[in-house]
């Protein structure tokens, strides 16, 4: 293990957290509020925590979850229900606790001088995007959103997207709200047209290569949130490898965000359900 692996495994926080609120947002989607006074008040933009979410031969691993957003000593994760661990989640209510090791990963860089962003989200990739958003815009950065879903009722938080953005435009695979098609295809002209400093994404990560590729032809850095399977969460088992230019990284570790260009993209993974 490198020094930078003990650094970060030295600044994470084990807590015992209960649950404020779990309430479905979307068609199975869910949105659960965490106390939790000392991991909510470390964790940056981008990076996760992984949960104990139940006792049990099923939650001998933990499970990494994004951080949508942190408030005082509120922590915030979106989650969708795919697998035993999510849907054992979604059965959690009000008092139960659970134990999180957090904060992980490498967040969203946000340079000293950045002055517009452009965020692109498909799907659940809004869940990184909240905090994102709320801290660019309170450090008085321009925000647009390119926000894609299959279909109206899921483009969760939206709203929050609408508050932090000057700009705000949706897209949806059957049309039921703005632009009836992919949310690639809204990035091309928020790019020539509002000429942003770096694009942020996250989302299926066939959407995620095509919104690099487009913004690398722009000239425009990009990073990218990706999603592997992970055991540790602190660089120790290796299951959570992307092929870069660089040759092998952690999502845990390295990641999970990372600078677009340097992704082999034909490398990529199927993210599993868990």
């Amino acid at each position: 293990m490198t020094c930078a692996d003990e650094t970060a495994r030295d600044r994470a926080l084990l807590e015992r957290v209960s649950v404020l609120s779990n309430d479905r947002v979307a068609e199975g989607v869910g949105l659960i509020v965490l106390q939790s006074p000392r991991v909510a008040r470390s964790v940056r933009p981008g990076q996760f925590v992984h949960l104990r979410v139940a006792e049990g031969r099923d939650f001998v691993l933990r499970r990494p979850f994004s951080v949508h957003a942190a408030h005082g000593d509120r922590l915030e994760i979106l989650y969708q229900v795919l697998g035993v661990g999510t849907r054992a989640l979604s059965l959690s209510g009000r008092g139960d606790e659970m134990d999180v090791i957090g904060p992980l990963g490498h967040g969203w860089e946000i340079p000293d001088t950045l002055s517009h962003a452009l965020l692109v989200c498909g799907g659940l990739g809004a869940a990184p995007m909240g905090m994102l958003a709320t801290e660019l815009a309170a450090r008085g950065v321009a925000v647009s959103v390119a926000q894609g879903a299959p279909t109206a009722p899921r483009l969760v938080a939206r709203d929050l997207f609408a508050d932090a953005a000057r700009r705000h435009e949706i897209a949806t695979d059957d049309g039921s709200a703005g632009h009836h098609g992919f949310v690639t295809a809204l990035v091309e002209p928020l790019l020539a047209g509002d000429s942003p400093d770096v694009v942020y994404v996250c989302g299926p990560e066939v959407m995620q290569r095509i919104v690099a590729a487009q913004a690398s032809a722009a000239g425009v850095p990009c990073q990218v949130s990706l999603e592997r399977l992970m055991g540790c969460g602190i660089g120790a088992c290796l299951s959570c490898v992307v092929s870069t230019v660089h040759g092998q990284k952690r999502a845990c570790v390295d990641g999970p965000v990372f600078n677009a260009n340097e992704v082999l993209w034909e490398s990529a993974e199927i993210p599993p359900k868990h």
